[in-house]
């Protein structure tokens, strides 16, 4: 049994919160249904640390927040609500005061009149264009709760697939700072005990060994020094990476590196294809799909594909095929998209796009995963053997020099 934190709204508009012992938030959601109240949300109450507890002085809403938001939103107006007594009844239930700072300005410009989706453009940094536009097209189909729904589904598909990846890399990334730990302690501490002990018996050390008690004299005197190397070299990447032509560079040389250039292709295709998928459901024709798209993507290289495959689809050029020029593009989605193109469904096969890249994206990362950790665990016992053996050298030379 969990401990589950809920929000409801009663038949009368009124808002309750609670908490509630069940084995999963199916069971929560089916016993808040039971007695005649709308469920809002049911979570499950986490007694572990969260990293965004760190960063509570900033401005912008997180993205699980904005995920929350707009499920608890399509909830609400699928209910049958309506939209200010919506937004009312979010901002009671906010969490925090910098949700409710900005669902009190959104619900308050609604209320004067406004569209909600010109609302939240007014709350820059908090929601995205794609966002923006999406709650625009649902505004105009008469249909916001079906696309707030839908929004809340690729929201959390999108946070799914953003935390397997640091999952993935949280073990890796531990094992890296132990090996550096260990490293550290044997260069700086532990070998340098059995120096005084080699000069003692005179003689001249191999030639490893000296090499092992110099990188560990180094490291204890001037370690500052190394970490100053490596600020810099983050702070000149980090400005490398700001510079428009430069990004390009990395970008293309990320996209070209064998296994990462396939997870960042497959990555930025499944972004691409829910992105277009999502707002071509929604009725936002595929020109203003694909131009909205190519903003959620990272790598400048593809990004830059997509403007010139929608410039090509401009002039009647098909979209599977715009995108096959570039050559950077996975050909299986390519060809589900030509497919999709021809029986008048992209919308749907870019979803199914978006889903099987998804699928792949976890696949190929626990690939790389596996073979990551092997590797790090070597090179780790390869360093460590090396120390190993120059101690071992010098000590048969000292043997030799007693003899």
């Amino acid at each position: 049994m969990a401990l589950f934190t809920y929000k409801a709204v009663t038949p009368a508009g009124e808002t309750l919160t609670g908490e509630m012992e069940a084995p999963s938030a199916d069971l929560v959601v089916a016993h808040i249904q039971e007695t005649g109240n709308i469920p809002v949300q049911a979570r499950e109450v986490s007694s572990g640390f969260r990293l965004e507890t760190l960063f509570r002085g900033r401005q912008g809403l997180t993205q699980r927040e904005v995920g929350d938001i707009t499920g608890q939103l399509a909830t609400l107006l699928g209910a049958g609500l309506p939209l200010d007594r919506s937004l009312g009844i979010l901002v009671e239930l906010a969490e925090n005061e910098r949700v409710e700072k900005t669902l009190s300005k959104v619900r308050d410009r609604v209320r004067e009149g406004i569209a909600l989706s010109e609302a939240l453009e007014e709350r820059q940094g908090n929601f995205s264009r794609f966002y923006i536009n999406m709650v625009r097209a649902g505004e105009m189909g008469g249909a916001l709760d079906q696309t707030l729904s839908r929004m809340s589904e690729y929201l959390e598909r999108a946070k799914e697939l953003k935390d397997g990846v640091v999952s993935a890399l949280i073990y890796p990334a531990l094992l890296v700072i132990l090996a550096i730990a260990s490293l550290m302690l044997l260069m700086v501490y532990v070998i340098p005990q059995f120096t005084p002990m080699f000069e003692d018996f005179g003689g001249e050390l191999p030639w490893l060994t000296r090499v092992v008690i110099l990188v560990g004299d180094v490291l204890k005197n001037f370690w500052w020094g190394l970490i100053g190397i490596v600020v810099l070299f983050a702070l000149w990447f980090r400005g490398q990476m700001r510079k428009p032509a430069s990004r390009l560079r990395w970008d293309g040389r990320f996209l070209n590196t064998k296994w990462l250039g396939d997870a960042i292709a497959k990555i930025e295709m499944a972004r691409l294809a829910r992105t277009t998928g999502t707002l071509l459901v929604n009725g936002v024709p595929l020109l203003s799909a694909i131009s909205i798209a190519r903003n959620v993507m990272t790598n400048t290289v593809l990004r830059d594909d997509v403007g010139e495959a929608a410039k090509k689809v401009k002039t009647g050029t098909p979209l599977a095929r715009a995108l096959n020029e570039s050559g950077h593009f996975p050909r299986l989605a390519l060809q589900m998209i030509n497919v999709g193109e021809e029986t008048g469904q992209l919308d749907e096969m870019l979803l199914k796009v978006a889903n099987t890249y998804d699928r792949e994206v976890r696949t190929t990362i626990d690939r790389i995963m596996a073979m990551l950790v092997p590797a790090l665990t070597l090179g780790l016992a390869a360093v460590i053997g090396v120390i190993v053996m120059s101690v071992l050298m010098a000590i048969l030379s000292i043997n030799e020099l007693v003899a």
